[in-house]
């Protein structure tokens, strides 16, 4: 059993009293959705699909503690969390942002947050293969410092056989005092004498955005192309000088990440959004209609026909 299905309303009530004071009627209501929640995720996919999760209406005035009980209560789950005014969206076509652009910031938010466990899983891994790479550029391997052979140094491999057997017993035993000295500045290294030693690393370089500064519809836009962009093309790297405690720094995400699942990075990132993710709507009496006006209110009416499938259901 995980150690979210042990959550009963009562525990969930408990945990929200240590941060909110008061609001007992809300800390109900919200332990008990998220109970729902919970026993959904226990039932058959064919049963599950008929059963819709039901949203929450909160009412009151500021500092009350509507948003605290909301962010409180995604941590206590685990969940994906994303709070968003209803006074930023606009319907399309006007200025501002879409209705669903708050869909796609959490599952942004539930990508990162799964991604954060999987390279927590795999820091072990991450940080031996940091250690070598940093090994590597304190001793360069011999294949990697020596220059490529030309085309007369190939030749004169078949001129020269007993030569060459020569120095190939001269290169095994470079080899192994390479190794040797490997090994030492490893156990230097994982004692921590090695951290203010200075040493230069090939990193990715970090592309700027191109559609920066265009409005939000149209960063929205830009953000998908450039990570499209980013796909396709061969990323740049430079090389940089820095301090081993530093290196480490920068190389631990660089290798976690190369030992990360993409594709079930992705799955289950959009999963968790689905079935665990919270949206806190804030100001959304904002955008409601008083009734017939006399001037232009087409934007206003555009976002409440937009956000009407995301909170259908609310109680």
């Amino acid at each position: 059993m995980n150690k979210i299905d042990e959550l009963t309303p009562k525990k969930i009530v408990e945990k929200l009293d240590n941060y909110i004071i008061g609001q007992k009627e809300a800390k109900k209501q919200v332990a008990i959705a998220l109970r729902n929640r919970i026993r959904r995720l226990a039932l058959q996919e064919d049963v599950r699909r008929d059963v819709i999760p039901k949203n929450i209406l909160m009412i009151g005035s500021t500092g009350v503690g509507k948003t605290e009980i909301a962010r409180r209560l995604a941590e206590v789950a685990n969940a994906p969390f994303v709070k968003v005014e209803a006074t930023r969206f606009t319907e399309v076509g006007y200025v501002g942002k879409n209705v669903e652009s708050m869909v796609r910031e959490l599952v942004d938010s539930s990508v990162n947050m799964v991604k954060k466990e999987m390279m927590e899983e795999v820091k072990g891994k991450a940080q031996r293969l940091v250690e070598e790479r940093i090994v590597e550029a304190l001793v360069p391997s011999k294949k990697k410092s020596k220059a490529q052979p030309s085309f007369m140094d190939v030749m004169q491999l078949f001129n020269q056989s007993a030569e060459y057997s020569q120095n190939k017993g001269y290169d095994e035993k470079e080899d192994e005092n390479i190794r040797r000295r490997k090994e030492e500045l490893l156990e230097k290294l994982r004692n921590g004498e090695l951290e203010d030693l200075e040493i230069e690393i090939e990193v990715e370089e970090q592309s700027t955005p191109m559609f920066a500064g265009l409005g939000p519809e149209l960063e929205d836009m830009g953000i998908q192309f450039g990570e499209m962009f980013q796909n396709i093309m061969p990323k740049k790297k430079k090389r940089r000088r820095m301090k081993i405690s530093e290196a480490r720094k920068v190389l631990e995400p660089i290798e976690s990440e190369k030992l990360i699942d993409q594709d079930k990075l992705i799955q289950e990132g959009i999963s968790r959004a689905e079935n665990s993710g919270i949206i806190f709507i804030d100001e959304i009496d904002k955008v409601t209609s008083k009734g017939v006006s006399s001037g232009p209110d087409v934007s206003r009416e555009g976002v409440q026909r937009d956000l009407l499938p995301i909170v259908e259901g609310t109680t």
